[in-house]
C-alpha cells in the first residue's frame, strides 16, 4: 500500500526553482511531522525541511535555509517543498517522509528518524537536477 507519492522533480539549471510536491495518506499525515530528505549519490542522508501537521511550524537545514520552503494544504494531505535559487549541490534524489513528533521541531524529528530508521513512512524519491 503507497502512503507517500512524490512528483515535481526535474532537471534545472543553477538559479532556477522547482516545487516537490507530496501527497500522504489521511493516517500517515496524521503523524504530525512531515518533512524531506535528500541523498545525493555516495553521500548521506540529509534532512532539509520539516512541517508540523497541527500547527504550520516549519524549521529547515542550514544548507537550504532561505533558499526553500516547505509549506502544507491539510486538506488535501499534502506537502510541498518550493526550492528557489538552485545549486548544483542541491542535486539529489529527494524523499518525503513522515515521522511522530518527538524531538524538539519537525527537522529534528526527521533527523532522529532517520538515524534511528524510525519513520512513519517514506516516498519512492523523485530525482532534483541542478546543472551549472
Amino acid at each position: 500500500q503507497v502512503q507517500l507519492v512524490e512528483s515535481g522533480g526535474g532537471s534545472v539549471q543553477a538559479g532556477g526553482s522547482l516545487r516537490l510536491s507530496c501527497v500522504a495518506s489521511a493516517y500517515i499525515y496524521s503523524a504530525g511531522c512531515m518533512g524531506w530528505f535528500r541523498q545525493a549519490p555516495g553521500e548521506e542522508r540529509e534532512a532539509v525541511a520539516g512541517i508540523d501537521t497541527h500547527d504550520s511550524s516549519t524549521s529547515y537545514a542550514d544548507s537550504v535555509k532561505g533558499r526553500f520552503t516547505i509549506s502544507e494544504d491539510n486538506a488535501k494531505n499534502t506537502v510541498y517543498l518550493l526550492m528557489n535559487s538552485l545549486k548544483p549541490e542541491d542535486t539529489a534524489m529527494y524523499y518525503c517522509a513522515a515521522v511522530r513528533s518527538a524531538f524538539g521541531d519537525c527537522l529534528e524529528s526527521v533527523i532522529v528518524g532517520l538515524e534511528d530508521n524510525a519513520l512513519e513512512a517514506w516516498g519512492q524519491g523523485t530525482l532534483v537536477t541542478v546543472s551549472s
